[in-house]
């Protein structure tokens, strides 16, 4: 391993410095009038129809520069989603978040980031298969982690209940009610006293 020198002091590199929101937000209305829809210290709102266009936009602005699409994840907020986009530039050593609304929860359905960032592939699959988005434009929208046809998507909030008469095994998450748990996790449980029979004993000849 390599020693530092007496007397140099190691310097570790930083992560990217997240941008205020608002400049880059008035850039874009500047830029794509009505494409913005709320802006924060921390992200920057735009429409769901629009989001492809702000995107291809922030990745070939010199004053952004986002050529990268670090991170692609989604959040569901009961009524509706949202698609987060964590951009970086990694000339500039700057990050940019993008949020984009879906507004039906029954059918969520956004452009899909795929033409501008090749790297969107599997992000999107992912929050596909896991939260039940769909890409419209994908070039390969399947699940990634479960198969075709699972009844459900595991990261949505109602998922204990998928609906047509179909459960995932549980009604609830084990020992949400206290009073009535589903089942035991552990033996000698410390919340309800609970412990699993003790296994038949052997003699010492092994009958």
């Amino acid at each position: 391993m390599a020693q530092a020198r007496p007397g140099v002091a190691l310097t570790l590199a930083r992560g990217p410095r997240q941008l205020d929101a608002h400049p880059v937000a008035d850039a874009l209305g500047r830029a794509l009038p009505g494409a913005v829809t709320a802006v924060t210290e921390e992200w920057v709102e735009v429409a769901s129809d629009r989001v492809q266009e702000v995107l291809r936009w922030l990745h070939d602005s010199e004053e952004f520069d986002a050529k990268q699409l670090s991170n692609l994840t989604s959040v569901d907020r009961h009524t509706h989603f949202e698609v987060v986009y964590h951009l970086q530039s990694l000339d500039l050593n700057h990050q940019v978040v993008v949020k984009a609304m879906v507004a039906d929860h029954e059918d969520p359905i956004l452009p899909s980031a795929y033409p501008v960032y090749k790297g969107a592939l599997l992000q999107e699959r992912e929050v596909y298969d896991l939260m039940g988005i769909r890409f419209q434009g994908h070039p390969d929208l399947r699940r990634l982690l479960l198969w075709e046809g699972y009844p459900g998507f595991p990261l949505r909030k109602d998922f204990l209940g998928i609906g047509h008469g179909q459960t995932v095994g549980l009604q609830r998450f084990p020992f949400e009610d206290l009073a009535e748990p589903d089942r035991m996790i552990n033996a000698g449980n410390i919340v309800t006293g609970e412990s699993r029979p003790a296994a038949p004993a052997h003699d010492a000849g092994g009958h």
